[in-house]
């Protein structure tokens, strides 16, 4: 079966994540303990069920703790992937303001009497998850909207083959590193097109972008810099069986110079995967400040 397993964070969207799977043609299962999911997996296999999702949280205690074991039992037959979400602390202090709702981790058994403050229960779950998230593929939604939440987790199952998924992220720094990084490449010490006014609207995907940093012998040099480093050390990434590699690249505003070189790269390594007919390498990319435009917040 294809075992799709969302986790993370408390408030950080797994409803809108599970709700893209389940468009997705999933069954979908909310806040199942660990215990459970071999014996359902088994179950909806038998049945000749082929897609599930399960979302997660650490409400389940210290039995969250076995979930890891219970993957990599899993994975021994069965495709399974990992998400997992966060958000900082300060988003995640936000959303429960504007819902009002309770942290699962913030009560006393008889869900009555509050127990902890916000903000030590927010920590209480991240160290309880802090395992997992060091094995899955994390999205930080600490500033993306619901929409674009649901368009990233289309883009992840639009190829489900077992393999590495390289994801090459432009973002600003301006707006904090992305927590999904694994690699994190600077190129704010780039010409910036920021600086003409006639480029300053556009972006890296635009052409006229384009055109001015190809100029600049300092832009190919740190493109082939980050390229060569990536070529040098994909392979130990594809040995240690990830599911995931997000390389992110990083300009000030993440609009022009860390949107061109994450073009770059993308269209280099498919190219190569490409001609070498590696069916064991996937590429993504995604532009992060450029993703945050429209529609709701999660």
């Amino acid at each position: 079966m294809r075992v799709f397993i969302i986790t993370g964070i408390s408030g950080s969207g797994k409803s809108v994540a599970l709700n893209a799977l389940e468009d997705a043609g999933y069954d979908c299962v909310d806040n199942l303990p660990v215990d459970f999911i071999e014996d359902l997996i088994q179950s909806l296999s038998s049945q000749g069920r082929e897609k599930i999702a399960i979302a997660i949280d650490a409400r389940r205690g210290q039995s969250i703790k076995d979930l890891p074991d219970t993957i990599e039992k899993l994975k021994k037959d069965n495709d399974v992937r990992v998400l997992f979400l966060n958000a900082n602390t300060e988003t995640l202090v936000q959303r429960y303001s504007e819902t009002r709702r309770r942290h699962p981790l913030s009560s006393t058994e008889d869900n009555r009497t509050p127990q902890v403050a916000l903000i030590d229960a927010i920590e209480k779950e991240r160290a309880l998850l802090s395992d997992l998230a060091e094995t899955a593929h994390n999205i930080d939604t600490s500033h993306i909207k619901a929409h674009t939440l649901r368009s990233w987790i289309q883009d992840l199952l639009k190829d489900e083959r077992a393999g590495l998924t390289m994801l090459f992220e432009s973002f600003g720094f301006k707006h904090g590193v992305p927590r999904d990084a694994d690699l994190v490449f600077d190129v704010r010490c780039l010409p910036n097109p920021h600086y003409d006014p006639v480029l300053r609207p556009l972006t890296g995907n635009d052409a006229a972008v384009a055109n001015f940093l190809r100029e600049h012998p300092e832009v190919q040099a740190m493109g082939d810099d980050i390229r060569r480093f990536i070529e040098t050390w994909l392979p130990k990434y594809q040995a240690d069986r990830r599911s995931y590699l997000t390389v992110a690249i990083g300009c000030t505003g993440g609009q022009h110079r860390s949107v061109y070189l994450s073009n770059c790269l993308f269209d280099y390594f498919l190219k190569r995967s490409q001609a070498a007919g590696d069916n064991a390498l996937h590429l993504l990319k995604r532009h992060r400040e450029l993703d945050l435009n429209s529609s709701k917040m999660i």
